[in-house]
């Protein structure tokens, strides 16, 4: 493939990025990420609770790659490792030959989907560690080791693993994703809006097989890290260790293939010190030491994210008074509004907004502004409806007014 080639083949994975973020709310960062994660050839874990269209976003997803085969299953503490990888061949164990069947399984599989991967059988994790370390599968019979066309599994669970066996899993997965429900009222009433009608059929990008499995073992690898960069996982690892966080030496390096994905996705053919943004989905081991990790990567790389996380954290703060206040009067909740909620809700917004046009003119990312900015208006609009007892309808239309997508 030539350079027009892979800038095409980059250009249609922004276009699926672009349109998958369009379909489900709330779900940009993720809907990237699981890009990068599979232009990196790594493995991800979705980590959450049922119905938060987990393996939806992993069908959809692998459906825009033209001539992959997909594989998912949802994994038990009896699924039996030739569930996975291959049942017997009953009809030729009839004629006294031992084969398995392995089309449709996921030996054959391009991308997999497995939920509840911690769940997974004693029986099976030596072959499950094996399919995700090394692509390989041997065989029940004891025959020759198969390769597997496997370019990434992408994982899902709502808990985190509970045991030895779990956590040599849970090592393997690179890509760690927290998600949760729908918090933007407007958003929650799109999604009921969609169960009753028929919207016209979205925008449908593909990208070929062959140009993505290019794109994971040529392109990306050829992606240039500068010494600018190194620098900067040099530092990024120091701060970490100051705050006893450790990673290790295996996931560092393997980060590294993800910062190029990530510049690679953005038609860059050199890394930036912005592309490190990605390692807040690598380096924490549990959910509460992802804030501190995302914190020290943002003041590094990309100090007007670092600022919007300030502001989360105030979102933050104010919801949860919200949330205090459940079963207040009407009156007592309209007077916390008037008195409290509203102000630091507008200088929120205005502080966002400044530092979306500070993070545009130094040509830095917005993908955290813009994160932060949709957590401020999902705050605002639960203080409207939940407080104030305005109806959906009419927070949607507020949003609009405010340049706010519903």
């Amino acid at each position: 493939m030539d350079a027009q080639d892979t800038r095409h083949t980059a250009a249609r994975l922004r276009a699926i990025t672009g349109e998958l973020s369009d379909r489900f709310y709330e779900r940009d960062d993720v809907v990237r990420t699981l890009v990068v994660a599979l232009l990196a050839g790594q493995h991800s874990l979705v980590l959450g609770p049922p119905g938060t269209a987990k393996s939806e976003l992993a069908r959809e997803l692998t459906g825009r790659v033209e001539g992959a085969s997909y594989w998912e299953i949802l994994l038990s503490k009896f699924t039996a490792p030739t569930r996975m990888f291959g049942p017997i061949d009953v009809a030729a164990l009839a004629r006294g030959e031992y084969r398995q069947v392995y089309d449709g399984r996921a030996t054959t599989a391009h991308v997999a989907f497995i939920d509840e991967i911690f769940k997974c059988s004693t029986a099976a994790l030596n072959e499950t560690l094996g399919y995700l370390n090394e692509r390989i599968y041997h065989p029940e019979n004891g025959g020759e080791p198969i390769r597997c066309p496997l370019i990434a599994a992408i994982t899902a669970s709502n808990e985190l693993p509970g045991g030895d066996d779990a956590a040599a899993i849970y090592d393997r997965l690179l890509v760690r994703i927290e998600v949760g429900y729908l918090e933007d009222p407007s958003h929650f009433a799109a999604l009921v809006r969609s169960a009753v009608s028929r919207p016209a059929p979205p925008a449908r990008t593909t990208v070929e097989l062959a140009a993505l499995q290019h794109a994971v073992t040529e392109d990306v690898p050829a992606v240039e890290v500068p010494d600018t960069v190194v620098d900067a996982f040099c530092a990024l690892r120091a701060a970490l260790r100051r705050r006893e966080l450790v990673a290790s030496d295996r996931r560092w390096r393997q980060a590294v293939r993800l910062v190029q994905a990530s510049a690679y996705l953005d038609g860059r053919p050199t890394a930036a010190e912005a592309d490190l943004s990605v390692l807040t989905h690598v380096l924490w081991n549990s959910p509460d030491e992802r804030p501190t990790v995302e914190r020290e990567v943002l003041q590094l790389v990309n100090p007007d994210a670092r600022e919007a996380l300030d502001v989360a954290a105030g979102l933050d703060a104010l919801e949860a008074r919200l949330e205090s206040m459940a079963g207040q009067s009407r009156e007592a909740l309209s007077e916390w509004v008037i008195r409290e909620a509203h102000h630091k809700l507008a200088v929120a917004g205005k502080r966002l907004e400044r530092l979306r046009g500070e993070a545009e003119r130094a040509g830095r990312s917005t993908a955290t502004v813009d994160r932060v900015t949709d957590r401020q208006h999902a705050v605002r609009a639960r203080v409207l409806t939940e407080a104030l007892g305005l109806d959906t309808s009419m927070v949607r239309a507020e949003s609009g007014r405010n340049g706010k997508a519903p």
